[in-house]
């Protein structure tokens, strides 16, 4: 089918898929707009309100004073069901869904629109997309939560795909490679903070450079607890698919609960919570400094 001149300046049609023309320019006319960048930037924060409820969370698992049902667990959902538990949480939590959903369409963005001229740039646009991926997670569990579903029936859901895999013959290998998977992913994440790169996509301006110092440790130590909490889980999903046990490989609440009954669980449970809270405030900060452009 021959391309058609009339779908627009920045779009073409071309064998029945519309594709982007001058994506870069598409990408900026949207990640460029004002009230486009204040939307990322509320999802930045509600990000890191999240990542301050599961540091929460974890606090009170490590103290005893949760069993991991409803809103007990250690993760994200969890964290996320605090909201629907009050007066008006459905609403927070649409807002949560809403904010987020705008991160994930400017990673996405980031991901297709963004400079490829260098394979560092190429993986700093799978990284976006990874992002996007984890974002859009985000959202939809907010979302779901915000509609009345309970947060079990997520869990159900992932636990009913993975025990699905594992019943197949060549199932085992794909959980195991899955697995590791998520292990490389949490090392990455971790290098890429405590290497700090995170800081070339911030701009400080006229921000004195003790802040901006305060700012980068906090990226530092936040990513690398985040980094280290998801090769956690990773192991476990490796060890779930070892084992032929899916339950052990239904993400950051098995992982963190585990932790939590080795020796020094409680100690170590406390550190990784001290890591994620300082991931939450460091996300304030990059909500505010973050270049989106």
């Amino acid at each position: 089918m021959p391309e058609s001149s009339d779908v627009g300046p920045q779009l073409r049609f071309c064998h029945g898929v519309v594709v982007m023309r001058n994506s870069n320019q598409v990408h900026h006319a949207v990640a460029g707009s004002a009230p486009f960048r204040l939307a990322v930037r509320v999802g930045l924060v509600a990000y890191g309100v999240v990542h301050l409820l599961v540091a929460w969370v974890c606090v009170q698992v490590a103290l005893g004073d949760l069993d991991g049902g409803g809103v007990g667990k250690a993760d994200k959902t969890g964290a996320l069901q605090h909201f629907a538990e009050y007066r008006g949480g459905g609403f927070v939590l649409w807002l949560i869904a809403g904010g987020i959903g705008f991160a994930v369409l400017w990673q996405l963005l980031e991901t297709f629109a963004g400079a490829r001229d260098s394979p560092k740039e190429t993986l700093l646009r799978v990284m976006n997309f990874g992002e996007a991926v984890l974002f859009g997670y985000l959202a939809y569990s907010a979302a779901k939560l915000a509609n009345g579903s309970p947060a079990s029936s997520m869990d159900e859901a992932q636990l009913g795909l993975i025990g699905s895999l594992l019943s197949r013959e060549w199932g085992k290998p794909v959980v195991i490679v899955i697995g590791l998977a998520i292990v490389v992913a949490g090392l990455f994440v971790a290098r890429h903070g405590w290497a700090k790169r995170f800081h070339a996509e911030q701009d400080f301006g006229k921000v004195s450079r003790s802040m901006e110092r305060i700012v980068i440790r906090l990226g530092q130590v936040g990513y690398a607890a985040l980094g280290g909490v998801y090769a956690g889980a990773g192991v476990l999903v490796v060890v779930a698919a070892v084992q032929s046990q899916p339950q052990k490989a239904t993400g950051l609440d098995v992982a963190l609960k585990t932790l939590a009954a080795q020796p020094y669980g409680t100690v170590l449970l406390l550190i990784v919570a001290v890591g994620l809270a300082t991931f939450a405030i460091f996300t304030f900060f990059d909500a505010r400094f973050h270049e989106i452009q």
